[in-house]
């Protein structure tokens, strides 16, 4: 291993939000007070109903639990889009670059903000409510950022399995977290190859069966749609509002599941 050091230039320290003496001094805080230190901290974010508890843990034998501003309630969502709209809803939120670097683009918050939105009101039109899981196999593409975004503003736990996993490793995913909704594409790009993400999502379905399969088109290569089953998300998400409201979640609920392998 190298052991080359790069110095900070100026410039980004003089950018940086604390510098090495501030962090020092709410390390310190933080060991001493961290009542009061984590209290601050959680100010950071938007509340719908502000917290009067902060940190709530047992490590006693037998009693293990860990909780965190839990009467508090707020939105994962809103807390990435919604609450930056009124200063930032020209800026960009997301720069994309595909597998080939000219397939690229920027996307504001404004953008962001509509495209959850009409995300998560495909997933409720399609039976998806808080407290569900949904599944997420799909490559590196903004639709995958947008359906994480929309699971969380529905409340519905999500589930992200690589594109490169197989059949397989999809099916148990899916059958462990008893989902009934699964997004994923035509076919992903990767290296200039195509994976075969719909037709692996199909193998996975005869093992684990879901009610529901959302397709991005993202190459417009040709794949089997089940007639019932199937629906493209770009045809479904013309269908919808641009607008769903947040789901109210208690801090301690559950944002996403995600599986070792």
């Amino acid at each position: 291993m190298s052991d080359k050091i790069y110095p900070v230039s100026a410039e980004w320290a003089q950018r940086a939000f604390i510098n090495e003496a501030k962090y020092k001094d709410m390390y310190a805080r933080s060991v001493s007070d961290p009542q009061g230190f984590w209290a601050e901290q959680g100010k950071r974010i938007d509340w719908m109903t502000p917290y009067t508890k902060v940190k709530n843990t047992s490590f006693g034998p037998g009693d293990v639990s860990i909780k965190w501003y839990e009467d508090g309630v707020t939105n994962a969502a809103y807390n990435c889009v919604d609450r930056h709209l009124p200063k930032r809803a020209n800026q960009t939120a997301i720069i994309f670059e595909g597998d080939d670097p000219s397939d690229s683009r920027h996307i504001t918050y404004q953008e962001l903000h509509e495209q959850v939105c009409r995300f998560a009101n495909v997933l409720k039109a399609h039976g998806v409510k808080k407290g569900d899981r949904v599944t997420i196999y799909l490559p590196m593409i903004p639709e995958a950022a947008y359906a994480m975004l929309a699971c969380a503003r529905i409340g519905a736990a999500h589930s992200v399995v690589f594109g490169g996993f197989s059949p397989d490793s999809l099916a148990g995913r899916i059958e462990d977290a008893s989902t009934d909704v699964l997004i994923t594409a035509d076919e992903g790009l990767r290296g200039g190859r195509k994976v075969p993400l719909k037709a692996n999502a199909d193998a996975a379905a005869e093992k684990a069966p879901v009610k529901t399969m959302v397709v991005v088109k993202r190459t417009g290569g040709k794949v089997d749609m089940k007639p019932g089953r199937d629906v493209w998300y770009h045809e479904e998400a013309a269908k919808v509002s641009p607008v769903c409201p947040p789901e109210p979640m208690n801090a301690e609920d559950p944002l996403f599941i995600l599986y070792t392998s």
